[in-house]
């Protein structure tokens, strides 16, 4: 027996080359069984980790494309906000939120703040690009920041090292208090108190408790992997999994395809070989 497939709109950028954003969503949300409608931010010859890249900004065009489905009366169980790449493309996806709010069901709404790491902004982010995330994510119900963007959202000062509870609790309280119900803090540098061998945590708050997952380090930072991550909760969220186990279970898929990728010499900027092991999200 065939049974309805659930629909979500991806808003993110598409990079031809180097396994991130769309092009890596698109097929891991789709194994695990929900349609992707991507909505394009901007178009990359190549994610930017690259010596070169040619870019087109979709800003002028994203209206006229989202009004083509208010239009044919499109709504989505879910929607996914990547990299939005200036502060009219996060008043444009506001826009299309509210839209989507006002059927009978609301969709689920994750938001990705694509905005910096290894302690800093990216170099297009603005203070004022920071105020109109605050704003987006009032929108959201999964949060989904690293730890750079956890500090730019809440004014934190951003430190090396590993980082306490405390610390971690008080910035996810602030972020939940903005409206997401489901925070993850991603990226968390740390070492595991038994081995001492580094590890990378993920910082995990619900309307109802708060955890930790951690991960072993396994090898470099690899474009793409916070993409994928975003991807299975998206996905596992349409479905009605549970939180927690979630973000485990996407913390664990990116660990597997990044020692992969080490192992197999795959060049860093080339992303993870996740194409190898989408079975394992079935």
């Amino acid at each position: 027996m065939c049974t309805a497939v659930p629909k979500l709109a991806m808003i993110n950028d598409i990079a031809g080359y180097g396994r991130c954003s769309t092009t890596v969503a698109i097929p891991v949300i789709s194994v695990m069984k929900v349609q992707v409608c991507p909505v394009p931010t901007s178009v990359f010859s190549n994610h930017t980790g690259f010596s070169t890249w040619h870019f087109d900004d979709y800003t002028a065009q994203m209206p006229a494309y989202l009004e083509g489905w208010e239009r044919l009366g499109l709504t989505f169980e879910g929607i996914y906000c990547g990299f939005l790449g200036n502060e009219r493309q996060i008043e444009i996806v506001e826009g299309f939120l509210e839209q989507q709010s006002r059927g009978e069901r609301k969709p689920v709404v994750l938001v990705d703040p694509v905005m910096g790491d290894n302690g800093r902004a990216y170099s297009t982010i603005t203070p004022a690009h920071c105020n109109k995330m605050k704003q987006l994510t009032g929108h959201a119900d999964i949060l989904t920041p690293n730890i750079t963007e956890a500090c730019l959202l809440t004014d934190t000062p951003y430190h090396e090292g590993s980082w306490s509870e405390q610390e971690l609790l008080a910035m996810a309280g602030q972020l939940r208090r903005f409206g997401p119900d489901r925070i993850v803090i991603t990226g968390i540098p740390g070492r595991n108190q038994e081995t001492g061998k580094a590890v990378v945590g993920n910082f995990i708050l619900t309307d109802t408790a708060h955890s930790f997952c951690q991960k072993p380090v396994c090898g470099q930072s690899r474009p793409g992997t916070g993409d994928i991550f975003a991807s299975v909760l998206a996905a596992d969220a349409l479905h009605g999994a549970p939180f927690s186990a979630s973000v485990e279970k996407a913390a664990e898929f990116v660990r597997i395809c990044t020692e992969a990728s080490a192992l197999a010499g795959v060049p860093v900027e080339e992303g993870v070989i996740f194409e190898n092991y989408l079975s394992r999200l079935l």
